[in-house]
C-alpha cells in the first residue's frame, strides 16, 4: 500500500511513522508513506497556500490552485482508489471503514487546515470525506496519522499475530472482553477461574458473553446498529 498525505505541516507528521507498529510496516515494505508540502505548490515568495474567504467572515481557506497541482501531479503518476479529505464535517471513522481502506492500494490524504478548503477541491477532487469526531482540531494532520494506524495496522504482515486485529473492539460491533495476564493473584485479585482452565471452547463462549455484556453496559448504541 502507498499513501500519500498533502499537508501544510509535514513535521508534525512524521513522528508517527518514525516509531512502533507503523515503523515496522514501513521498514517490512508493507506500505509506503510520501509526505508532501502543500508549499512546494505555489510560486510566490511568501508560499502562501490559503486567503480571505469570499463574503467575509472571520478565518483563511486554503486555495484551489496548490491543491489541484499537487493531486493533478500525484494522479500523473499512478492510479488512486480514493483521494481523501479529513475534515469534522466528513463521515465518522469507524472499524468497517478502516477495514476497506486497508484493502486499497493507493491512497491520498489531504490535510485541512486554517477554515479548511475552498470548496471546488471537494466537490472536484475528494471523493471520501472523514472525520475522527465531533470536534474541531487545528489542522487535519493527527487525524490523518490516526486514519493512517487504523488501516496499516491491518495489513497482513504488519502484526505479529494477525488473528489480534480480528478480535479488536467494533471488528464484529462489540466491544473487546476483558483481559488479563500473570500473575494469576495480585494483591488477592484474581484472575477469573475459566481463563486458566485450559478448556478452549468455554473461554470462547465466557469471552463472547463478557463481550455483549460490556457493550451493552458502555455502548448499547453499537447493540443497536
Amino acid at each position: 500500500m502507498r499513501i500519500d498525505i498533502i499537508t501544510v505541516l509535514p513535521e508534525l507528521l512524521k513522528s508517527p511513522f518514525e516509531a512502533s507498529i507503523l515503523k515496522r510496516a514501513i521498514e517490512k515494505g508493507l506500505v509506503e508513506i510520501h509526505f508532501h508540502n502543500l508549499r512546494d505548490f505555489v510560486t510566490d515568495n511568501y508560499k502562501q497556500v490559503d486567503d480571505y474567504q469570499f463574503g467575509g467572515g472571520a478565518g483563511m481557506v486554503m486555495m484551489i490552485e496548490p491543491i489541484d497541482k499537487c493531486i493533478s501531479k500525484l494522479k500523473s503518476e499512478r492510479d488512486y482508489d480514493e483521494v481523501i479529505y479529513m475534515t469534522p464535517d466528513g463521515e465518522t471513522l469507524k472499524q468497517r471503514m478502516a477495514n476497506q481502506l486497508s484493502l486499497k492500494d493507493n491512497l491520498i490524504i489531504l490535510c485541512g487546515h486554517y477554515k479548511g478548503v475552498d470548496q471546488r477541491v471537494r466537490d472536484h477532487f475528494i471523493t471520501k470525506e472523514i472525520s475522527i469526531g465531533d470536534y474541531v482540531m487545528s489542522g487535519g494532520e493527527l487525524g490523518a496519522a490516526v486514519l493512517c494506524d487504523t488501516i496499516i495496522r491491518l495489513i497482513p504482515g504488519v502484526l505479529g499475530n494477525e488473528s489480534s486485529a480480528l478480535t479488536d473492539s467494533f471488528q464484529d460491533d462489540l466491544l473487546a472482553p476483558p483481559i488479563y495476564t500473570r500473575p494469576a493473584e495480585y494483591k488477592g485479585w484474581k484472575v477469573p477461574d475459566i481463563l486458566i482452565s485450559g478448556n478452549t471452547p468455554k473461554i470462547e463462549e465466557w469471552r463472547e458473553e463478557q463481550s455483549y455484556q460490556r457493550t451493552k453496559e458502555k455502548r448499547p448504541d453499537l447493540l443497536n446498529e
